[in-house]
Formats: structure tokens, sequence, C-alpha cells
């Protein structure tokens, strides 16, 4: 069971209204399938830097191709370069899953993620964090979006973008920037909440919060968003 919150109830509304703002925009996300911890950790390392429905399809061909992940864990590293080469950097990406794959079998005995659920959530992503290519982002998407289901909030460079844009903290990476993010969250934000904002912010971040484009004049964040007076000559 995870400590008691090191934090008070925020006295900070900004979070909230701006999910509700997105909410009222975009409507409720569908619910997310929750992988077993291990597929969840393989795809989010898939995912870095790559579209959602890219990451997907490898990961869909990669449960057909394997009949395990040990053999996945097994594969000649060459073919596994090749298997997920729909993903950005398949040179990188397949030798740090089988490594990480490997290293989860070396340090269990056996290649599962499941006994991580009787663990605090920071032991977790310490745990996690010691594989490399797996930083706070990886971990928080592997504690919260799999069947872990832990408080957690995944910074990816999409939502990222959105929180420096909206000056909702101060400009720093994933890590820090979840961190001071997590000041902000209401206390009664469970694991779905957490991930239903990620959410949210990653559509508003593909949709209208782009990196080159950003469609400011009819954003529902306007008011909030000093990056995004400045661009429409409000500020």
């Amino acid at each position: 069971m995870d400590p008691a919150p090191l934090f008070p109830q925020p006295i900070d509304s900004r979070l909230p209204r701006i999910h509700s703002l997105l909410l009222a925009r975009y409507g409720r996300p569908a619910p997310r399938d929750q992988r077993d911890p291990l597929s969840q950790l393989i795809y989010s390392l898939l995912a870095s830097r790559t579209k959602t429905e890219d990451s997907n399809d490898v990961m869909r061909g990669l449960q057909r191709r394997y009949a395990s992940w040990e053999e996945l864990r097994d594969a000649p590293p060459a073919e596994i370069e090749q298997a997920i080469a729909g993903v950005t950097f398949p040179e990188v990406k397949a030798p740090r899953i089988q490594a990480a794959l490997m290293g989860i079998t070396a340090r269990y005995g056996s290649l599962t993620l499941d006994f991580l659920a009787k663990y605090r959530t920071d032991k977790i992503r310490e745990w996690l964090e010691g594989f490399e290519g797996v930083g706070a982002q990886v971990s928080a998407a592997v504690v919260n979006f799999s069947t872990l289901r832990r408080r957690a909030l995944c910074v990816d460079a999409n939502h990222l973008r959105v929180t420096q844009r909206l000056a909702l903290t101060p400009r720093a990476d994933a890590a820090i920037t979840e961190e001071r993010l997590m000041r902000l969250v209401p206390e009664d934000w469970d694991a779905a909440m957490l991930d239903e904002h990620h959410s949210l912010v990653k559509l508003h971040a593909q949709t209208l919060c782009t990196f080159s484009e950003p469609k400011c004049g009819g954003c529902p964040l306007l008011a909030e968003c000093p990056f995004g007076k400045k661009t429409v000559g409000q500020g």
C-alpha cells in the first residue's frame, strides 16, 4: 500500500479547471485496455517518440510473431530490430527491450512483473528505472496504465509541451515536471483520473497544441495560457 500523500489538498485550482475545459471540448476518453505490467513496459519502450497507431501496430506484430515474451527475449538481436522496424529508432529500442527482459529474468528468476503489485509505487518505479531507457515517463506509464493501476502522471513529450506553454510549472524534464504537477493534483484524483487527464492533455497536444503550428485562437485553454495569449496578441 502507498504511503500517505506527501502534500496537502492543493489550493491551486488550475489543474482541475484545465481538466474540465478539456473534458468539455473532447469528451471523456475511451477506457484504456490495461495490459499486464510487463507488456506495458515493452509497449512503453516501443512508443517513445512514435505515433500511437504505429506503436500499437508493432506491439500487435510482436504478439503475433512470438508465442511468449520469453521467445522475444531469446530472439537474435537483428531479428528483434527487424520486428520493431515500424517504430522510431528500432536500432536503439531493440537492444534496450531485450536487455530489460534479460535483466528482469536475472533479477527475479522468471520473466514477469506481476510481483511488483506487492510493493509501494515509489519502490516499483525505482526498480523499473534501473533498466536502460526506463525513465520517469516509462515508469509512470507502467504503474498507471497497467493492471498495477497506481497514482502517477505520465509526462510524455506532448504533455510536457502543453504544461510548459500553460506555465503550470517551471521548465524542467519529465521527472521534475511530474513531481511538480503532482503537487497540483487533488487528493481525490485516483489512478483512473490521472490516466484520463494524461489522455486529454495528449489529445489536446496532438489536435490543437501542436509543436509547429499551434491553433491558439480556437483553444479552450486560451484564457489559462500565457503562450497562447502571446501568440494571438492578447498578452
